[in-house]
């Protein structure tokens, strides 16, 4: 796993996952390499009270319901959408769901502007076609088309950012649990095994792109990833995916528990700001997620150990923060400027400690990109 950049879920908790399989007895559907209950543990996480002999670390921070009903979902016949705002954990879940099921969660079709149906059915491989003509041989299979004919899972990253045409793709597959290759005269249906189904997931912020037919949206159940408000569990996200990133990079450094506080406040600071805005000029570009914020503090970790004292600072924290989330010039550093002098300066004259350091590392950044 270490040559790797980034491994997925099945290669990065293949320990667990076998442990979790070898003491699993309780019954699974179709080919389902976990039960149920065993992949709710695996998603959240082991407790004391389920008398396991070893700890499973939990991996999604969320609601115990979400994911109980995602697992439902795609233990019957319909498919499964995730549909939150951005940062919100919806791909991390769908992969984790993925892993646990089947083993395989790179199954993966990235809806763009630019997803045709050749990216959900099949494509061909033009010599061979060329030197023996259409047939399964010269055939490209679709993840989504790999996922039917394996009985596991597909995933559709973003589906409402692919066009009606594409969309309307996923319909036939979704209901009838076939597909047809008309270009070959025999065996020219592929029919999905047991166990096969289709995890997508949605940005709700992309409302009105490319929305979804009811013809589609029928043939999926909807699950809603809400945005994490509660500050304790928003610190444990943070706090997880920030020693992920530690671990990967062979990265010794500490983060004080304070400096995480002036990250979580300062987040909680500027939604407050945007949902007071009367105007989206008033708001920063940024949807001020947990990604983000997770961003803003990897990119400081980051800066710390290769161009400071490998210790992070308030400063570096500030200078991460504003570089980050300042994206239209100058609009976003006029409100970002407006945040350290109308809340961060009186906060740092009343409660000191890393705010007044924070401040002056926020507007050095703003006055060097201004």
């Amino acid at each position: 796993m270490s040559d790797l950049l980034r491994a997925p879920a099945e290669i990065k908790y293949a320990e667990e996952l076998d442990w979790l399989e070898s003491v699993d007895d309780n019954p699974k559907p179709f080919s389902w390499r976990l039960s149920p209950k065993m992949i709710r543990l695996f998603v959240l996480g082991s407790e004391r009270s389920d008398g396991l002999e070893r700890e499973i670390s939990q991996k999604w921070f969320g609601d115990r319901s979400i994911v109980e009903r995602a697992v439902v979902t795609l233990a019957s016949d319909r498919g499964l959408l995730l549909i939150g705002d951005p940062g919100t954990g919806k791909s991390w879940l769908a992969e984790l769901l993925s892993a646990a099921i089947c083993r395989n969660s790179t199954l993966v079709v990235q809806g763009t502007a630019g997803t045709t149906e050749d990216h959900i059915k099949y494509s061909w491989n033009v010599s061979m076609v060329i030197a023996k003509g259409q047939s399964r041989e010269s055939m490209i299979p679709s993840p989504i088309m790999t996922a039917m004919e394996a009985g596991v899972i597909g995933r559709f990253e973003e589906l409402t950012r692919s066009t009606s045409d594409v969309q309307d793709a996923l319909i036939s597959i979704l209901s009838e649990k076939y597909l047809s290759v008309p270009e070959l005269d025999s065996d020219n249906i592929v029919f999905a095994k047991p166990g096969f189904s289709v995890i997508a997931t949605a940005n709700s912020r992309d409302r009105g792109v490319n929305d979804l037919s009811s013809a589609l949206k029928r043939r999926f159940n909807f699950v809603r990833i809400p945005v994490v408000t509660n500050r304790k569990s928003e610190a444990e996200i943070v706090r997880f995916r920030t020693e992920e990133l530690l671990r990967r990079h062979q990265i010794e450094l500490d983060v004080p528990p304070t400096l995480l506080d002036v990250l979580l406040q300062s987040f909680a600071d500027l939604r407050a700001s945007a949902a007071a805005a009367g105007s989206d000029d008033e708001k920063l570009e940024s949807a001020l997620s947990t990604a983000e914020q997770i961003g803003v503090l990897e990119d400081a970790i980051l800066h710390s150990n290769f161009f400071g004292e490998r210790a992070l600072t308030a400063r570096t924290l500030a200078s991460s923060l504003v570089g980050s989330l300042a994206r239209r010039e100058p609009e976003d550093l006029a409100i970002l400027n407006k945040y350290l002098h109308g809340i961060i300066e009186p906060r740092s004259k009343e409660e000191g400690g890393s705010w007044p350091e924070f401040l002056a590392g926020g507007r050095d950044t703003i006055a060097t990109l201004s």
